[in-house]
């Protein structure tokens, strides 16, 4: 009987916390109460990529980024790796500063506490420093370093990217 509880037991511990908690489409729909506009694409342009490689640690995956925008605020859905595996997130930017952070689907064995708002909340009213940080400080979570810190990359670059739209504050 113990040999079968601790299988059990050892079996849970390693099953990945992996799962989508809204489908990309369906974010983006809620975030514009039903009505989203038109994709946009921003092209990650030669200017650009030292500070956004400086944000992820390493070099932009993609030329181009997909976003949702309109008046002064984005949204984008983005995705860094964790520890091993790819977090799905979608942000929200208006007026410059952080208005969501939401994890779509989480894929890694270990973190998924970062999937819960006492985490995301966090961000909300984040703005980037001049030298691309962030503004406030970000509690992390005994356990899930990896994917606190891939969070944290994403929502300094969609306020980075925010920054170079036509959505910013400075924009008629």
């Amino acid at each position: 009987m113990a040999l079968v509880l601790w299988l059990l037991l050892t079996v849970a511990a390693n099953t990945p916390a992996e799962g989508v908690d809204q489908e990309p489409g369906a974010f983006i729909n809620e975030v514009f109460a039903g009505n989203p506009p038109a994709p946009e694409v921003l092209w990650i342009t030669r200017s650009m990529r030292e500070p956004i490689t400086e944000i992820l640690g390493h070099n932009p995956d993609a030329l181009r980024v997909r976003y949702w925008g309109e008046k002064h605020r984005t949204a984008w859905i983005l995705e860094e790796i964790g520890k091993e595996r790819p977090i799905t997130v979608g942000l929200v930017v208006e007026n410059g500063h952080m208005e969501t952070v939401k994890v779509l689907a989480f894929r890694e064995s270990r973190g998924w506490e970062v999937r819960y708002p006492f985490f995301t909340d966090q961000f909300k009213g984040t703005r980037l420093t001049g030298e691309n940080e962030l503004d406030q400080s970000i509690d992390g979570i005994a356990g899930a370093t990896l994917s606190v810190r891939a969070l944290k990359k994403l929502a300094r670059l969609a306020l980075y990217l925010h920054n170079q739209t036509p959505m910013t504050n400075d924009s008629p």
